[in-house]
């Protein structure tokens, strides 16, 4: 028998020259777009106007902003914000996750417990993106996820507060019901665009984590998250002209201490930690306080650079919890000081003017036309508003001649979203999955101030 009629036939391959001519096309194409990029670059640089008033104002302005973000924000939210996240990706039970804002999760349930949970925040755009990234790694459906995303900026309860008290109840009622419909709406939303996504995801989380426990009573790992949950909302605690929002905020740092003292008690208690390194810690952070009460930042930074460091020396839990943190931190602090710097340049300070004119913004928005409130929103959604600033900026665009129907689209947009939120999210969720939800955010902050603009 012919041997050569058992042979496996053999794969063609392409003769040198045309293989050569490959890999020379290709390198060839992979050098053009790093000459084009380097192109790009120096032709930018070339053409700055370096030596105009404004963009040297507005260069100047998105330094100010970025180190004013840098010194009011970062250590006071971000880095509390981050140690949670890393905390979350190793002591809640991915199972737990999985049954209460999995993917295959009773969407009420889901969409319930993440509009309820970012409620209870009292955090910027920028702050809950550590907290959204964590819950969605450890396993929680994305219609579940973006919820709480939207709703730990969007439905802050002083927040509503203060718009009612400073814009009037009129326009304080309609950013409460708006955004706690936009954090369904929008869930439910990407939730149904993805369903096949989530659904694979969900199969792959229920064979790989249901079952997973750490043996950690529920009551420890609640009262550990209650309490940094606790010292991250006020140490951030915002004056406002309510009596009672002023008498917390005058507290606010004696209330930080005790749930300082009380998470530290607790890890010794209940999770075993070491007494002695702990109360050094402590002590130096009550030192620092006294001797420096007018620097916070100064005994936040020795709390939690202490906590991270005697994490990492009690045990693989502790180690894995800094190692997330760090992971966090790596991934989104980049993107928010480079996302802030663009937006000051852009659109500058609060009170202060970028490249982009006030008086430009004014004109634009100065009636309740569909086209204003779609440029307000698109505005809001690239401008960046820390906790309640939102309310004196629109109040000074009201007073400009803002139309109330644009003003209510910048309250919903703007505080759930922002050029160095946008970056950050699209690490975690990719391109096109951020872009359906900006675009959602936006289109419904258009359609509602539009209606309402109509309506009032």
């Amino acid at each position: 028998m012919d041997s050569s009629l058992h042979e496996r036939p053999s794969v063609a391959t392409p003769p040198p020259l045309i293989a050569h001519l490959g890999g020379f096309w290709r390198n060839r194409r992979a050098e053009a777009r790093i000459l084009l990029g380097m192109c790009a670059a120096f032709v930018l640089i070339f053409f700055l106007p370096v030596g105009q008033p404004r963009f040297e104002n507005a260069v100047l302005e998105g330094l100010r902003l970025t180190q004013w973000y840098a010194r009011e924000h970062v250590i006071l939210c971000l880095l509390p914000a981050f140690v949670i996240a890393g905390a979350m990706a190793v002591y809640i039970s991915q199972g737990a996750v999985m049954k209460h804002l999995g993917p295959a999760s009773p969407k009420p349930v889901a969409f319930g417990v993440a509009s309820v949970a970012g409620t209870l925040l009292a955090v910027c755009s920028c702050t809950v993106l550590p907290l959204f990234g964590g819950i969605y790694k450890r396993g929680a459906g994305l219609g579940a996820a973006i919820a709480f995303l939207y709703s730990g900026p969007a439905i802050n309860v002083m927040a509503i507060v203060v718009t009612a008290k400073v814009l009037g109840a009129e326009l304080g009622i309609a950013r409460a019901v708006g955004a706690i419909v936009f954090a369904l709406v929008i869930g439910t939303i990407m939730h149904l665009l993805y369903r096949r996504e989530e659904a694979a995801r969900a199969a792959k989380g229920t064979r790989g984590f249901a079952d997973e426990d750490d043996g950690r009573p529920l009551g420890d790992v609640v009262a550990l998250f209650g309490l940094m949950i606790g010292i991250l909302v006020f140490a951030n605690w915002a004056s406002a002209e309510s009596p009672l929002w002023m008498a917390i905020h005058a507290w606010k740092w004696p209330i930080t201490a005790v749930l300082g003292g009380l998470l530290g008690a607790l890890l010794v208690r209940r999770w075993q930690w070491s007494a002695r390194p702990l109360l050094i810690i402590g002590a130096l952070v009550a030192a620092s306080a006294a001797l420096r009460p007018q620097w916070p930042e100064l005994a936040m930074v020795i709390g939690i650079g202490g906590l991270m460091l005697q994490a990492s020396r009690e045990n693989t839990a502790g180690q894995e919890w800094v190692g997330q943190s760090w992971d966090f931190t790596k991934q989104i602090m980049p993107l928010l000081l480079g996302g802030v710097l663009m937006a000051g340049i852009l659109l500058g300070r609060p009170g202060h003017e970028g490249l982009v004119p006030s008086e430009w913004v004014a004109w634009a928005v100065g009636d309740n036309s569909f086209g204003s409130t779609l440029l307000a929103s698109v505005l809001g959604a690239f401008m960046y508003f820390s906790t309640l600033t939102e309310v004196p900026i629109v109040e000074g665009l009201l007073g400009a001649g803002m139309g109330k129907g644009p003003a209510l689209a910048i309250l919903l947009a703007g505080p759930a979203l922002s050029l160095p939120n946008m970056l950050v999210i699209r690490t975690v969720l990719g391109t096109r999955k951020t872009l359906v939800y900006c675009s959602l955010v936006v289109a419904m902050a258009t359609l509602s101030g539009y209606l309402y603009g109509q309506l009032m």
